[in-house]
């Protein structure tokens, strides 16, 4: 059972078995501090096996950002060995949301700069208010993406225009990065959240476990050790042996709504 007394700097509210994560540093334009990370990796994982959690939306406090990027007055001064540990949280809190089994949504409120922009590509949409900003502005500080930005970006929207954003630290505003395939939707910031329950709302009628499988198939073409077809064609003959495919099929034949159980 996830409780709000668990973390530091998000909130948590379950609501029709969606979990609403909100990074809370909006005096820091919700950057993302170690603590941060920590705290939705935790949340994050506990949710894997929580019956009662059927997707999950992050999204930052305020009106101004979703997450500014990292805090770079917690690492300013950090050294090689503690920069490249920062990197690995990072990337261990975003491996966590990529692969987690239940949907991830990104509601993006305002800015999504740095590690905000890395949070919002490591989720499985993402839906933006219509005052959203996006960029990886990291090369101004002499650096590059630490929380595999290099990568999630180039997969999302072409290695030319990846290149491109990474090198020039230019932003794009919302109708930009929808054009370019690196958001789902664009809503007015007062209908934001609305949005992302209604695609919860679809997706909390289908079948759970193949939910979860589409998430596994789909994240196996972009890994360079797995095989992707492999995956599904073994996948989709596991499912034969489920009581949700029986009784999808047997809903299907009776023209009716199906009661999926998740088994």
């Amino acid at each position: 059972m996830i409780t709000q007394t668990m973390y530091q700097t998000i909130l948590i509210e379950l609501r029709e078995q969606v979990l609403c994560i909100t990074i809370n540093r909006e005096d820091k334009l919700n950057a993302l501090n170690i603590q941060t990370l920590t705290d939705i990796k935790n949340a994050i994982l506990s949710a894997y096996d929580d019956a009662s959690i059927r997707g999950i939306i992050i999204t930052g406090a305020g009106k101004k950002a979703f997450a500014a990027g990292a805090d770079i007055a917690e690492f300013a001064n950090f050294t090689v060995e503690e920069g490249t540990k920062l990197s690995a949280e990072g990337h261990a809190t975003l491996r966590a949301i990529e692969n987690c089994p239940k949907p991830v949504i990104a509601a993006i409120n305002g800015f999504a700069l740095g590690g905000g922009n890395e949070l919002a590509l490591s989720c499985h949409i993402r839906v933006c208010s219509e005052n959203a900003k996006f960029g990886q502005p990291e090369v101004n500080l002499g650096i590059i993406p630490g929380y595999a930005g290099t990568q999630r970006l180039a997969q999302l929207i072409g290695k030319g225009r990846a290149l491109e954003l990474l090198m020039t630290a230019d932003l794009i505003d919302a109708q930009t990065a929808l054009n370019f395939g690196l958001v789902n939707h664009v809503v007015p910031q007062d209908q934001l959240i609305a949005k992302c329950e209604e695609i919860f709302a679809k997706i909390k009628n289908k079948a759970p476990l193949a939910i979860s499988s589409v998430i596994r198939c789909v994240n196996a073409y972009y890994e360079k050790r797995a095989d992707g077809n492999n995956l599904e064609i073994n996948e989709f003959g596991n499912f034969f042996g489920s009581e949700d495919f029986i009784e999808g099929t047997k809903a299907f034949l009776e023209k009716r709504k199906a009661d999926f159980k998740g088994k």
